[in-house]
């Protein structure tokens, strides 16, 4: 799933029509960074990438609908994506559970693509970090039921996104650290000074197996369109300005 969102990244959005990438998986994601961030948006982009690439649904979980489309662009709007989209909104980690753990039951083709946005709002029913570990271990098992399903020519990625927090307590760190035990490749976004009228960030991907680090500026426009600039690749560590949540990192 790294390799599905730097493809989202390099292209500056969804692949256009007709542009096929292959069944590669990868690690599973973890995108991490603040309230309003755009973790929603690049879920949303790789979720209408994957839909483009004739293989199974998308599988997108959070814990409340969607008020609007994250994404104004074409791709966002185009009908034959969107109904590969299944959006569904467990309202409790009981819930989210019981979800995941019927998995095997549902009918149909095997997931492309497993998406869970807002883990922390699950996450903040249960504090025990053993509950954290639970849970991703619980939607990796979930991830390879659906690409065992798909067979060799298919497979499920998955990716979470998590809001962290300026000032993180030690509980928190614990669990940050926990997740990324299962969560192998990682991608933090940090606000960027702003343009006229729009609002930046930066992104880093750590791709959680060789491979470079590559870091770019995501400026989101008043209409919703996402401009994407290449900054740098093979960086060092990029815990070192991520704030104090990277000081938990394993």
């Amino acid at each position: 799933m790294a390799e599905t969102l730097r493809r989202v990244l390099s292209a500056g959005g969804a692949a256009g029509p007709g542009e096929e990438h292959g069944a590669e998986v990868g690690p599973p994601v973890l995108l991490l960074g603040g309230p309003g961030c755009g973790k929603t948006a690049l879920l949303f982009a790789a979720a209408l990438d994957v839909a483009s690439e004739g293989r199974g649904p998308v599988l997108f979980l959070a814990r409340r609908p969607l008020q609007r489309l994250p994404l104004r662009t074409r791709a966002a709007f185009d009908p034959l994506r969107l109904q590969k989209i299944r959006f569904q909104y467990p309202p409790s980690m009981r819930e989210l559970f019981r979800l995941l753990c019927s998995a095997h039951e549902a009918q149909g083709p095997a997931p492309a693509l497993l998406l869970l946005d807002g883990l922390e709002e699950y996450l903040s029913e249960h504090h025990a970090p053993h509950e954290a570990a639970r849970l991703a271990a619980l939607l990796l098992d979930t991830a390879a039921h659906f690409s065992h399903r798909a067979g060799p020519s298919g497979g499920c990625g998955l990716m979470v996104a998590l809001q962290t927090q300026e000032e993180a307590d030690s509980g928190d760190m614990l669990q940050l650290a926990l997740l990324r035990r299962y969560l192998s490749a990682c991608c933090w976004l940090q606000p960027d000074a702003p343009g006229p009228s729009q609002r930046c960030l930066r992104a880093c991907l750590e791709p959680g197996r060789p491979g470079p680090r590559t870091e770019w500026l995501v400026a989101f426009q008043p209409d919703g369109e996402m401009a994407i600039t290449p900054l740098s690749a093979e960086m060092g560590d990029p815990s070192s300005d991520q704030g104090p949540y990277s000081r938990g990192q394993p």
